[in-house]
């Protein structure tokens, strides 16, 4: 990604033009990560891109002709990347709750994989493939029992309501594999994320190999598809030290190849499910101070954007101990202070920062949140107090766009 100040005109352009607070992404750093990623790993991955991450419909038409495939996680989701452009066969369907209506309006809709997180989820499927005289693909999700440490979520080794626990494999995977109206066609496996150490990413790529070449040699199955979630983190706070994604493909690599050079593997299709390493670093959260004032030996600069805008950067999106995005002053400056940031809502953990090292902030000013493009306003409260949705920008080329959604696009049914 490009140097962040270097985009300082352009997020004042866009806050002057469409106002605060905003999201503003730059498509053309989506692009050269999405290159980096697969010149990275020489084209031994199909890239699938995970709608909850970014679901801006404009940003999925734009993904639509350089991603080859899109996991969504709900039927809204589904319509979302349906307005977008992209056809049904090339989706995904994860999440542990589904309910009928989903399964049969995107089943009956052409769905490519139906991801079975649970037996209980397989007889659903297998009851509504039937119903509508259809032959389903699905991917099994399994759940390992170890993940190396440095993942930011843990979803393996301890209970979890995402897939088919591995111990569990002997028992459930046989009368899915039995059902009349559903074609297993592979695996999927998505157990940690937002890992910045390549030598761990190595390692849980190294056991969902194993994993895969267990289960499958153990029934038989020849996938079509192996799904591999991804787990590439981004650096969130000024200590953290960025992913060093040369050294994970260094290794990474090579492990691919002697995967893919049995027999069982030769026509598999390897698939890495990502999000937040594809457009999060691409994407800025800009608000503008509304009044500053001094408290009990404090600095405080109240924003017009908080929380209900972007609760991760408030630290209240599953951060145990609460760190500062890295955030800067657009426009820059030399002498800095800690300054605490809040929005606008009337609470008080609506932070955007806590002791923020930047430049003396005026009433006006504008703070530019990094590391923004995902999980921006879908993750956020924005009913919360009913103030307006932010703006969001998308810019390509120099050419900005309003791209801003509107809460109807946010609801389940999309209406």
């Amino acid at each position: 990604m490009n140097a962040v100040h270097d985009k300082d005109d352009l997020l004042r352009e866009a806050a002057d033009r469409f106002g605060t607070p905003l999201f503003v992404y730059f498509l053309d750093d989506i692009a050269a990560r999405a290159q980096q990623i697969k010149e990275g790993f020489g084209g031994r991955f199909a890239l699938s891109y995970a709608v909850k991450s970014n679901p801006n419909p404009h940003l999925l038409e734009w993904l639509s002709s350089r991603i080859e495939f899109l996991d969504i996680s709900s039927h809204g989701e589904f319509l979302l990347g349906s307005r977008g452009g992209w056809q049904a066969n090339r989706m995904s369907f994860t999440g542990p709750g589904k309910r009928a209506f989903e399964v049969e309006d995107t089943l009956s809709k052409g769905l490519g994989e139906l991801i079975l997180e649970s037996p209980r989820e397989a007889a659903l499927a297998n009851e509504v493939a039937g119903k509508i005289g259809r032959k389903q693909d699905v991917l099994v999700r399994l759940a390992p029992a170890v993940v190396p440490k440095g993942f930011g979520d843990n979803m393996a080794g301890r209970p979890c309501a995402f897939g088919i626990d591995v111990e569990d494999v002997e028992r459930d995977l046989p009368p899915i594999l039995a059902l009349p109206n559903l074609n297993v066609v592979g695996f999927h496996i998505y157990s940690g994320t937002q890992c910045l150490r390549a030598d761990a990413i190595r390692q849980n790529y190294q056991i969902f190999m194993e994993t895969f070449a267990t289960v499958c040699e153990a029934h038989d199955v020849t996938p079509e598809k192996l799904t591999f979630g991804s787990g590439l983190g981004i650096p969130y706070h000024d200590s953290d030290k960025p992913l060093e994604f040369d050294k994970v493909t260094s290794g990474v690599n090579e492990d691919l190849d002697a995967f893919k050079a049995r027999p069982r593997f030769r026509s598999s299709t390897l698939i890495l499910e990502l999000g937040r390493y594809l457009v999060g670093e691409a994407g800025f959260f800009a608000t503008r101070v509304v009044s500053t004032k001094h408290s009990r030996g404090a600095d405080i600069a109240i924003c017009d954007g908080g929380m209900n805008n972007h609760l991760p950067a408030s630290g209240n999106f599953g951060m145990v101990v609460p760190r500062n995005y890295s955030m800067h002053r657009v426009g820059g400056g030399e002498s800095k202070a800690p300054v605490n940031l809040v929005g606008p809502l009337c609470t008080s953990i609506d932070r955007l920062g806590r002791g923020v090292e930047l430049p003396r902030l005026d009433e006006g000013d504008l703070v530019a949140v990094h590391n923004s493009g995902a999980y921006g306003p879908s993750a956020s409260p924005l009913h919360f107090i009913s103030h307006p949705m932010p703006r969001e920008v998308i810019v390509s080329g120099g050419v900005m766009k309003d791209v801003t959604r509107k809460l109807s696009d946010l609801s389940p049914l999309g209406v």
